[in-house]
């Protein structure tokens, strides 16, 4: 039997106006009256982003509010991955159009909230309200043009509403005629320039831990009792470094760390007081960080400041082939003697 053919495509084809390109795509394009998308060719033809991230911004725009959109979520409504699911996720955050916030809601729940925006960049040009605040020297105010005394003036046109987000459910058709806009003045266009929205790293990008503080080899009696003393007496020089009994407790031993290592208390009280941030919100963390990060190496020993020595290279005993005199030489030879008799001619 024969390959059944598509008819219908060949016939619509044939009904395109003007002649046919003679290499290329070749677009049939029917009108739409339900279940359809708008997207723009700002997200279509975008070089930047991936085919993946195209098309999940597609299907995001197609879905109606309230639909979960999460990584697991779009897995289970799609037969691609989690990871090319997050990777394309990733990219339409980097560009803008989607963003993952987390929110805590009244009863205490945090839940991550998802927007996605199908033209970010139309929100960075200027709104109508905003460029009616330059002044002036940059947007013209309205001048209603003069019309005949029996015909009254028309009543201004209502400023656009922003744009609002994608609803599936179609508004119900009015009849009503719109109603006419005064005539007004060119305004002067404003030749500045878009500014590009700025590439951020996602909000989801894993955080680098924490440093572990700093443990002494052998936390004596005698650390302890001047680690706390020392972190006790830090709110005398600075009152903003008001630390609490656990916070003492948990910072003792790495404070003890310092004392460990030969590090005088008047070094380490100037270290954790000096250049403190205005104002201190969390002192335990700010202590902790500094002791931290500026905690100095342990002292060198007696033997690793003693100076190189010359390293000396024994040239080991040989003994001579010609007369068996020893002599030192890298490799079996001849002496000194024998070669320069090897050497003169015979008489």
């Amino acid at each position: 039997m024969d390959t059944p053919q598509n008819t219908a495509l060949m016939r619509a084809l044939a009904e395109v106006p003007g002649p046919l390109p003679t290499s290329g795509v070749v677009h049939i394009t029917l009108p739409h009256t339900e279940r359809f998308t708008l997207v723009g060719n700002h997200l279509a033809q975008n070089a930047a982003l991936s085919t993946a991230a195209v098309g999940f911004a597609v299907r995001i725009q197609s879905l109606p509010q309230g639909t979960e959109v999460g990584i697991k979520a779009l897995a289970a409504r799609f037969p691609e991955g989690e990871k090319l699911i997050a990777a394309a996720l990733r990219e339409l955050e980097a560009h803008g159009y989607l963003q993952r916030t987390r929110v805590r809601l009244p009863n205490g729940r945090v839940v991550t909230r998802t927007v996605f925006c199908n033209h970010p960049e139309a929100l960075l040009r200027p709104r109508p309200a905003e460029a009616s605040k330059r002044g002036p020297d940059l947007v013209a105010a309205p001048v209603a043009a003069s019309v005949p005394a029996h015909i009254p003036a028309p009543a201004p046109a209502p400023a656009p509403a922003p744009a609002t987000p994608h609803v599936t459910a179609p508004a119900p058709e009015t009849h009503q005629a719109p109603a006419p806009s005064p005539v007004t003045r060119q305004s002067v266009t404003d030749h500045r320039p878009v500014p590009t929205p700025r590439l951020l790293p996602p909000p989801t990008a894993p955080k680098a831990s924490p440093r572990p503080l700093p443990q002494p080899c052998e936390l004596t009696p005698g650390l302890q009792q001047a680690a706390v003393a020392l972190l006790s007496d830090l709110r005398r020089h600075a009152p903003e470094l008001l630390l609490s009994e656990a916070d003492i407790e948990r910072l003792t031993p790495a404070t003890a760390t310092w004392l460990e290592r030969d590090a005088h208390p008047d070094t380490i009280r100037q270290a954790l007081t000096t250049d403190l941030p205005q104002p201190v919100k969390y002192p335990a963390k700010f202590v902790r960080h500094r002791l931290t990060v500026l905690l100095p190496p342990p002292l060198p020993g007696a033997e690793e400041l003693a100076p190189a020595r010359p390293r000396t290279v024994v040239i080991p005993l040989q003994t001579c082939e010609g007369c068996e005199r020893a002599f030192r030489s890298r490799t079996p030879s001849l002496c000194r003697d024998c070669r320069t008799a090897c050497e003169q001619p015979a008489a």
